[in-house]
């Protein structure tokens, strides 16, 4: 009797654990969505600017920005990982923080002052166990994170490395591609090198020559068009990890219920297996007492 009992007992916890991860599944689910139509708006936004600076590139201008220039040595660089403030998401934080540590490593390897900067509580967490000293850390990008705040850093980013102080700005993260491909991710932001998208979107999409007239002149509109590249660039970052994040926390989810279901269907089997043996053991002192008194 007191095995079927801590069989029932521990039924019980598994059916509760069970209603967890489901609705943990099910807000997952909820918050995949609003996250991927942000994500698809801003990559729209991305793309078009990105569109209209290759364009300008591929006239004949001589583009000069700040923010366009290699250094001939890199002597300072920030790398900034983009984890999650929660777990509960698979192998999600793990990857982008393989790809950042690996990049941090690599950088002070060749002799780079590497400051680093870790977004999302679970990265803190990790680094800083790992006895990674962090610059700066940020744990109030949460599931929808705004304009305003990325814009804050994208600014401080810019004054940085336009009066000389960093050389190059390292970004990790979880890339977005489609509901069922996500890719982690390390890829230098400052300088800005290719103004024309991902390989895939130009094989994707050919660029065509448009003839422009520059209003009021090709460098003025290019002092306002570059730092909106690099901040609509950096928002998509932020804004892919957020929907990456979401779509490894439903499929953990939905993997943990359907392990749930199969632990309570294998529990049951064993209580019923348990019960039977009970019961004949019983019939069998009964009719043992019976022949007894015989």
């Amino acid at each position: 009797m007191a095995k079927a009992r801590a069989i029932i007992k521990r039924l019980r916890a598994v059916r509760n654990i069970r209603k967890i991860t489901r609705t943990m599944e099910l807000i997952a689910t909820a918050r995949f969505k609003r996250a991927m139509d942000r994500a698809t708006e801003a990559s729209a936004y991305t793309k078009k600017i990105n569109e209209i600076v290759a364009d300008l590139a591929q006239a004949d201008l001589k583009i000069e920005h700040p923010l366009l220039q290699q250094r001939d040595e890199v002597k300072n660089a920030i790398v900034l990982v983009i984890t999650a403030n929660r777990g509960l998401c698979g192998g999600y934080n793990a990857s982008v923080l393989r790809q950042g540590i690996s990049r941090v490593q690599e950088l002070r390897g060749s002799d780079v002052t590497t400051q680093v900067e870790v977004a999302g509580k679970r990265g803190i967490s990790v680094m800083g166990f790992q006895g990674y000293e962090l610059e700066r850390t940020y744990t109030h990008f949460e599931d929808k994170p705004s304009f305003e705040e990325v814009n804050e850093l994208a600014e401080r980013y810019i004054s940085e490395f336009t009066d000389g102080t960093i050389d190059r700005l390292d970004v990790a993260w979880m890339e977005f591609r489609t509901a069922s491909r996500q890719e982690a991710l390390v890829e230098t932001l400052l300088p800005i090198g290719n103004l024309q998208g991902s390989e895939e979107e130009q094989e994707a999409e050919p660029q065509a020559s448009v003839d422009y007239e520059f209003l009021p002149s090709a460098n003025e509109i290019l002092e306002e068009i570059v730092p909106a590249a690099f901040k609509a660039r950096l928002f998509k970052c932020f804004l892919d990890a957020a929907v990456s994040e979401q779509i490894f926390r439903m499929v953990a989810m939905k993997g943990a219920t359907e392990n749930a279901d199969e632990m309570i269907g294998a529990l049951k089997q064993r209580y019923n297996r348990a019960r039977q043996q009970q019961i004949t053991s019983e019939l069998a002192e009964i009719i043992g007492g019976a022949a007894a008194l015989e």
